[in-house]
């Protein structure tokens, strides 16, 4: 049964721009070889495809299903499709993301945009450069649409900001879209943009590419730079894309990833072409480790292990040989309680982040929380923690904690290399992602890449049973994590499961406009 929010979404389309896409070609889950033979024949501009993601988010952001996914709009976006438009014209694509439509976390820092990190407390504070890898996208030819919501400082995972309010799940509006990197899910599930971008301190980039049907990538812990990144934690800290296939997550980590001066964890690492490791064949014969401890065994964990049963089937179909693993010491709740450190980290490295911004309206952590101005229901517990540390990182506490990550990193390794395994599989969240009155996304097992710093990828593992609100069912992620460094193994793994099972599907809140029929 369709949702009465979906059913209403006729009278807002009367609002839409004028149709502009004067082509045979379809926006909807394009992807992005997809706009570049586009390009190149002739068939699309750039103007025209950045107009019709800018004509769906005015449809649909706050209009329609009020996904409220993005948070700030770049006014310039068209004059830049326009200067790609005149270079194409020129002499060819000016890069290998040339007019990719992309979203921005609200935590990547933009010389021409706020970077709030969605906190009232921050509103508009106004980087003076732009982050190393977001300088590395304009630079492929990727062209900024908006910054997106995100929840507030990446603290938490239901993706609610006291300046950008509470996110919608397309697929459920009556859930969260998961977090912290929700803003960016939600666009790119919905198709108001190719792709984005997000960071993952525990869960963040995945938890929201399982609850959107999306391609989340975590790589290994310094292979992207941090530098000009609102920082949560300097162990756990990751970024990385979120995108509708496979195809198009390896073009943006191509882009992403480079030795960067400025952060020193960047040098002297592999960067392999990500997109020409893609080979749909790339399960067979691959030994995948299914990690027992991370499936729940309690009645709200039935949907999510049905469909986790019928992706790991899959897996073998495709020529995988699966092997259950018997690892209780990796169990993700454990994990949580004994091995993170965010707490500990999190007033050092914002206070130090803040010094850099000209005209941040707040200096430190210990004013951002005297101030009040945040979602206290999802943050008081967690700054008050954070601001009660003269020095956390003097905790005793916290060495004992990055002496357990060692020893977790150790174990991690030795499952693997005694099972002989190419990768592990889990799902990322062992149940559906929460309705919107809940305040925190329980059972999730992303922690297990954060305190290690080995690389995982979420992907579409298919849908729950559908419900009057879910017309399509929630979705559910498979997180595929390897050994530090196999990206490249892993987005094949990944593009190899993606091309046998195909469980991606657009949500039906944010169908296409007139103009793209």
């Amino acid at each position: 049964m369709m949702n009465k929010h979906i059913l209403a979404l006729a009278a807002c389309l009367a609002a839409v721009a004028t149709p502009v896409l004067a082509t045979d070609f379809k926006v909807e889950e394009a992807t992005i070889p997809e706009i570049e033979r586009a390009f190149r024949d002739h068939r699309l501009t750039c103007h025209q495809l950045v107009q019709t993601y800018l004509d769906r988010i005015a449809a649909y952001n706050k209009q329609g299903p009020k996904l409220n996914a993005v948070l700030t709009m770049n006014g310039s976006a068209l004059a830049a499709a326009d200067h790609l438009d005149a270079a194409f014209a020129q002499g060819g694509a000016v890069g290998p993301l040339h007019c990719v439509p992309v979203v921005l976390k609200d935590n990547y820092n933009t010389a021409d945009l706020p970077t709030t990190g969605g906190s009232l407390s921050l509103e508009g504070a106004q980087p003076d450069k732009d982050a190393f890898v977001v300088a590395r996208l304009r630079a492929a030819g990727a062209i900024v649409l908006a910054k997106t919501n995100m929840h507030e400082f990446a603290l938490s995972g239901t993706t609610v900001s006291s300046l950008g309010g509470q996110t919608l799940n397309p697929y459920d509006l009556t859930r969260t879209p998961g977090g912290s990197s929700g803003g960016t899910g939600v666009a790119v599930a919905s198709n108001l943009a190719m792709a984005g971008t997000g960071s993952d301190t525990v869960n963040s980039i995945r938890s929201p590419s399982s609850a959107n049907a999306l391609v989340g990538v975590r790589p290994t812990h310094g292979l992207l730079s941090l530098n000009g990144i609102m920082p949560v934690s300097s162990t756990q800290d990751a970024i990385g894309p979120l995108a509708r296939h496979v195809a198009d997550a390896a073009a943006m980590l191509q882009a992403m990833a480079a030795a960067d001066p400025a952060d020193p964890q960047t040098a002297d690492h592999p960067h392999p072409d990500y997109t020409a490791a893609l080979d749909a064949n790339a399960l067979k014969g691959q030994r995948i480790g299914v990690l027992r401890v991370m499936f729940g065994s309690k009645p709200e964990h039935r949907e999510v292990n049905e469909v986790m049963q019928q992706a790991v089937s899959a897996m073998k179909q495709a020529g995988a040989e699966l092997i259950v693993i018997d690892a209780p010491e990796l169990d993700a709740d454990q994990l949580i309680a004994q091995n993170d450190v965010q707490k500990y980290e999190f007033k050092a490295v914002m206070d130090r982040y803040l010094a850099t911004i000209p005209n941040a309206p707040a200096k430190t952590v210990d004013a951002i929380y005297a101030g009040g101005r945040y979602n206290h229901p999802t943050l008081e517990g967690f700054l008050k923690s954070a601001v009660s540390f003269k020095d956390g990182l003097s905790e005793a506490d916290y060495q004992v904690r990055l002496d357990r990550d060692v020893k977790t990193r150790a174990l991690l390794e030795k499952v693997m290399d005694d099972n002989h395994l190419d990768a592990v599989v889990y799902p990322l969240q062992k149940r559906l992602v929460v309705p919107l009155t809940e305040l925190n996304q329980a059972d999730r097992n992303g922690i297990l890449a954060s305190v290690t710093g080995f690389p995982a990828i979420t992907v579409p593992a298919g849908f729950s049973s559908p419900t009057d609100t879910a017309p399509l069912g929630v979705p559910v992620g498979m997180d595929i994590l390897g050994k530090p460094w196999s990206e490249a193994k892993l987005l094949s793994l990944a593009y190899s499961f993606e091309q046998a099972t195909h469980f991606r599907r657009s949500p039906e809140s944010t169908p296409p406009l007139p103009s793209e029929k």
